[in-house]
């Protein structure tokens, strides 16, 4: 599952003390914003689709900046923790990172609805537990990958009061949508622009949702900006072998074609680099021709031009709000499910890595006592958010959350940056997509796409630490390097041991990485938000700059090298992804003098 936690807090030095400082944490992020039952507050949430951050795509959006912008909070450092469409909304409206849900793809075996259905989700999301909070809940767009004409029944989504769905395999095609309402049958809207089609049902769930008199939520989750997608078996409603598949770039309302020409993707330090970056197939690629750049600057072009109809929907959206006095007491939630590269580190357009243009994406919220016109660097991420919707409902919190309710006050936000973590765990299996042009070299999917990755972001320090299913690591210093283009562990730089980082070695600093994602990749509930404490039980380590102090040096030594995959799988098999991280195994290894190595 967005986020910088900006500050660490020193370790304290007996458990006793961390003990009472973790407590008081908790109950300060996780108390519910309002009392159950009483004027409990609306919630709208937008979601995009595939939309980016890093590549401005913001700034052409210019009724977001008047009604959530200027009037709200923009977490800069908002990250999903898989950047992939299925796996990335399972883990928003569950609490859950992907290795927790195991819907790891957009299709089955290994994700889509059908395995949202068989892993005993569809009790275990946020509408569930909104209405058991007293919530009216509804939602028209697209919720999951492969909840299509042909599952939407087996069973039905749970947890709505009202719903109007966009369904597989007619999600991607912006002329020829197909929506399903409530338990009705599917209805074809061919011929009509699918964000459009959304609007409307849009704001008749709204005026459903007012008249019943009682506190909702609704989620709208248009396609845009999402790649258009069609195949010959679509027609008929059935998917096609994904060889057969066509993608091309999104398909904008006519009225917004003609808006701008001369946009380019921008040419930042690792837009089409001289020399390749990045590790695995990744560091394979070519350099893009010009033909091939002309192409990727009118995909980008055709986003933005896209975007306009979600943008002209967040109006409607608000203005009706205010027109019903409702705005003052509704909470509105704008992101996206994961972000876009198109041109970085030579990528053609798609998602699916780790690197900062896919996983690090838009969360602006306004609402009541959400400061206006700031932006914010605390760390936040995907599984952060259902957590978040239930404090604002007033409901009790799950136990078994990844993630912690997100601060929406003053007050919150400047506690947030001393006492928050600063980690998100990033990961993905199976295969990496090119939606872009087709060539020999640079097919429509690319294998071996597994791999695990941790981000650590704080005041003095941002690093991206990764390990493939081939076992090649990366390590980027993101305060020097921004573009991630000096891959520290590349084995053909100079030897790590002839660096620095922090003015520590730069070993020493991956090792205690290589330690903290060893914990991550496997983690759950509480291990995932303080991570560092299931390493170090005095309770003195909630940091990598705690972690990184020289009396730990024989701890970090003995157990380096940790992360290994035993081999690449398409989705989440245990027994392929090495040695797991088990709670009581360290304390046991190390013997009775485990308090004095940790």
């Amino acid at each position: 599952m967005s986020y910088i936690f900006i500050s660490l807090i020193l370790a304290t030095i007996t458990p006793a003390i961390q003990a009472s400082w973790t407590a008081a944490l908790g109950l300060a992020n996780q108390q519910p914003l309002t009392n159950y039952g009483r004027n409990q507050p609306n919630i709208v949430f937008i979601l995009t689709d595939d939309q980016d951050l890093h590549m401005q795509s913001l700034d052409y959006m210019p009724f977001v900046k008047k009604y959530l912008t200027d009037q709200g909070t923009s977490f800069r450092r908002h990250f999903c923790t898989t950047a992939l469409c299925c796996p990335s909304r399972v883990s928003l409206w569950t609490g859950k990172a992907a290795h927790n849900t195991n819907v790891t793809d957009v299709l089955p075996p290994y994700g889509g609805y059908p395995k949202f259905i068989s892993q005993g989700l569809n009790d275990k999301y946020l509408p569930v537990w909104l209405q058991d909070a007293g919530y009216n809940t509804y939602y028209t767009g697209k919720l999951f990958n492969a909840h299509s004409v042909q599952t939407y029944n087996a069973p039905f989504a749970a947890g709505w009061t009202g719903n109007d769905f966009l369904l597989d395999p007619f999600t991607y095609w912006y002329m020829n949508s197909t929506y399903q309402k409530n338990r009705d049958s599917p209805v074809s809207y061919e011929g009509q622009y699918s964000v459009d089609v959304l609007a409307g049902k849009a704001m008749g769930l709204l005026e459903d949702a007012h008249g019943a008199g009682k506190p909702f939520f609704l989620g709208l989750a248009p396609v845009a900006p999402h790649a258009d997608i069609q195949a010959p078996g679509y027609k008929d409603g059935n998917h096609s072998d994904f060889d057969a598949v066509q993608f091309r770039p999104p398909v904008p309302a006519k009225r917004h074609a003609h808006l701008f020409p001369d946009a380019k993707v921008p040419r930042t330090a690792n837009f089409n680099p001289d020399k390749p970056s990045g590790a695995s197939w990744i560091r394979n690629l070519r350099k893009q021709d010009e033909d091939t750049v002309k192409y990727n600057d009118d995909f980008y072009v055709k986003r933005l031009q896209a975007l306009q109809s979600v943008d002209e929907l967040v109006d409607s959206v608000v203005r009706r709000l205010d027109e019903l006095k409702i705005l003052d007491n509704t909470y509105i939630f704008y992101s996206s499910d994961n972000g876009y590269h198109i041109g970085q580190h030579r990528l053609n357009p798609s998602k699916q890595c780790s690197f900062e243009e896919d996983i690090n994406i838009p969360l602006i919220v306004r609402g009541p006592g959400v400061p206006k016109n700031i932006t914010t660097e605390i760390v936040t991420t995907h599984t952060d958010l259902a957590p978040t919707l239930l404090k604002i409902a007033g409901a009790p919190l799950r136990d078994d959350f990844d993630g912690i309710a997100i601060p929406l006050t003053q007050d919150g936000l400047d506690r947030a940056q001393e006492e928050r973590h600063e980690h998100v765990t990033v990961e993905h299996w199976g295969f990496a997509a090119n939606e872009g042009q087709l060539f020999d070299w640079y097919p429509r999917q690319t294998w071996n796409h597994t791999y695990k990755s941790v981000r650590v972001i704080s005041k003095w320090y941002n690093f991206h630490y990764q390990v493939w299913c081939n076992n090649e690591h990366e390590l980027y210093d993101l305060v020097t390097d921004p573009g991630q283009m000096v891959n520290l562990m590349n084995p053909d730089n100079e030897p790590l041991s002839g660096a620095t980082l922090l003015g520590f070695p730069t070993g020493r600093v991956a090792q205690r990485l290589d330690a903290l994602l060893f914990v991550l990749k496997s983690c759950r509930a509480d291990t995932c938000i303080h991570p560092w404490e299931a390493l170090h039980a005095g309770g003195n380590v909630g940091s990598l700059k705690d972690a990184l102090a020289t009396r730990f040096d024989a701890f970090y030594e003995d157990k380096a090298e940790m992360i290994k995959f035993d081999r690449c799988e398409p989705g989440y098999i245990i027994d392929a992804e090495g040695p797991q991280f088990e709670p009581g195994a360290l304390e046991s290894r190390m013997g009775e003098d485990w308090h004095v190595w940790t």
